[in-house]
């Protein structure tokens, strides 16, 4: 059988499924249908800070399989629910991000940096759109890209790639990210320090937790969760609370935001947009290629290349970018949200998932069964039917199904949204307070996850007040143990090699460009001062 001939019965597998009604005779399979619920789900969920889709994934996936059960029919439809929330809480984050400066989800938070100052300048809206055509563009080149690529560069990128050379690499990521990013270099060096001491906290080996202090609490560590929804979303909010304070103290009114002038998106928009929604788009396609680093990272490159060009091209009259430039908006979301079909390519070709999101579903698969991610699924047989195969190219039809739904209901939804930004803001923060502190409790069941979520948002609320950017911090916490666990393997493989980084001339590269990113950024900023 060719490529083709798989290609066209993952197509049926996923419209000739098992049927679950029929309109004007025309069966409807349930894996449709379940494409629809779940991109629908994961909108809401998207939009809705203090939610996010893997945390939407997570409750869904045991109702799912106790619903659907463990058979082989049951596969698709879980996993096409499962990328329905996925694709559609990627373009909904970009909602609180630009109405309210709270970012749904740490991909978004770059988001917040021109999206929320178009808002306060009447063109939510308009902000709105911009999000909603790069994120789709991205995603849509990301999905392409994979049904290309799937067999090929996973493996090339592991072919060249081992464990020490994967070190080097989240090494150079944080350090980047750090530097770029969080305000100076000494401030974005911090601020990633303390993610990675945040996230060694009750780790380490059995029996023997690190940094617990002798206290069991601590010994179980911080999930992911209540450090980043913490630091992220808590930490807005209560700095959000003090500006409103401020405002009403200072203007004995809190200044309502309306919508101001045209909030189309016009063709000579899209045109300038669309250089930096390409760029964009290759970079989330080729971090999300690699594994284990998510779309976090990707929307920060995006951003700073797109700031870069910006730089060069931007007429005096423009405004600057985190002040409210469209430009910035459609970088960062192209780049996160190109993550999401590139982020199979390790999962479908290694069984390596990319990020929390493709975790779930690999659970999914390894639950039900008759799937099993790994070089396997993409071995073309001639005289026999490869059931794996076929399920892939049922994937890939239910990705871009849901782009379908992303372009159409997607963009209704991103534009009635603009109607939320008419809710009074110290109305609506404690709400998200609420609502965050209540999805923490039911993804963790204790209540000390409370007080940790608290306490971190703290954090985030004074790094906030001495321009310290959370944004390394969240990317350190989500990759320390990534990156401790690979230093770890390099570590064995090597012999017990200390030097082990800088006896691979491709990890020694990714070594010295950290130090010379850090180098040339600390002299920059002296420069500057």
């Amino acid at each position: 059988m060719g490529v083709l001939d798989y290609i066209w019965l993952g197509i049926l597998a996923v419209f000739q499924g098992p049927v679950m009604f029929s309109v004007f005779g025309l069966p409807v399979s349930v894996t449709l249908v379940m494409i629809l619920c779940g991109f629908l789900l994961g909108i809401a969920v998207g939009a809705t800070p203090g939610l996010a889709g893997p945390m939407a994934m997570a409750i869904s996936l045991p109702i799912l399989i106790s619903v659907f059960g463990y058979s082989e029919t049951a596969l698709l439809p879980v996993l096409g629910f499962l990328i329905g929330i996925m694709k559609g809480a990627t373009i909904g984050g970009a909602v609180p991000a630009i109405l309210f400066n709270t970012p749904g989800t740490p991909d978004s938070y770059m988001t917040t940096f021109d999206g929320y100052p178009m808002a306060k300048k009447g063109q939510a809206k308009k902000a709105l759109r911009i999000a909603h055509f790069a994120s789709v563009s991205g995603d849509t080149f990301s999905d392409v890209v994979l049904i290309v690529c799937a067999p090929f560069l996973a493996i090339l990128v592991e072919a060249y790639l081992d464990l020490p050379e994967k070190t080097a690499l989240l090494i150079l990521s944080l350090s980047f990210i750090a530097v770029v990013i969080g305000g100076s270099p000494a401030k974005g060096l911090l601020s990633a320090g303390l993610g990675l001491l945040a996230v060694y906290v009750g780790t380490g080996e059995d029996f023997y937790p690190r940094l617990s202090m002798g206290s069991q609490h601590l010994a179980q560590g911080f999930s992911i969760t209540t450090a980043v929804l913490g630091v992220l979303i808590i930490g807005a909010v209560f700095k959000s609370l003090e500006d409103l304070w401020h405002e009403k103290r200072a203007k004995g009114v809190i200044a309502e935001i309306k919508d101001i002038g045209d909030q189309r998106l016009h063709k000579e928009d899209i045109r300038r947009l669309v250089p930096y929604i390409a760029r964009s788009a290759v970079i989330g396609t080729v971090i999300g290629a690699l594994p284990g680093i998510g779309s976090t990272l990707a929307a920060t490159l995006g951003y700073t290349v797109g700031r870069a060009r910006y730089q060069k091209m931007k007429l005096p009259t423009d405004p600057e970018f985190g002040a409210g430039a469209p430009e910035g908006i459609a970088a960062t979301e192209a780049a996160n949200s190109s993550v999401s079909g590139a982020n199979l390519i390790p999962v479908l070709s290694l069984g390596i998932p990319g990020n929390a999101a493709a975790v779930f579903l690999i659970l999914a698969a390894d639950s039900i069964g008759g799937f099993n991610p790994g070089p396997s699924v993409f071995r073309f047989t001639a005289d026999a039917v490869n059931p794996e195969l076929v399920i892939a190219f049922g994937l890939f039809t239910a990705m871009f199904i849901a782009n379908a739904l992303n372009w159409t209901i997607g963009g209704v939804f991103m534009r009635s949204m603009g109607v939320m930004i008419r809710i009074p803001k110290h109305i609506l923060l404690p709400i998200v307070l609420l609502l965050t502190l209540t999805a923490i409790y039911v993804q963790e069941t204790r209540l000390e996850a409370i007080g940790f979520t608290l306490a971190f948002g703290l954090l985030g609320y004074f790094m906030r007040l001495l321009a310290i950017s959370p944004l390394p911090f969240v990317i350190a916490f989500i990759l320390g143990g990534k990156l401790e666990e690979s230093a770890r393997q390099a570590f064995a493989a090597t012999g017990g090699d200390p030097f082990f980084l800088f006896t691979s001339p491709v990890a020694l590269v990714f070594m010295l460009m950290a130090l010379g990113i850090i180098l040339y950024s600390a002299r920059k900023h002296r420069g500057t001062e």
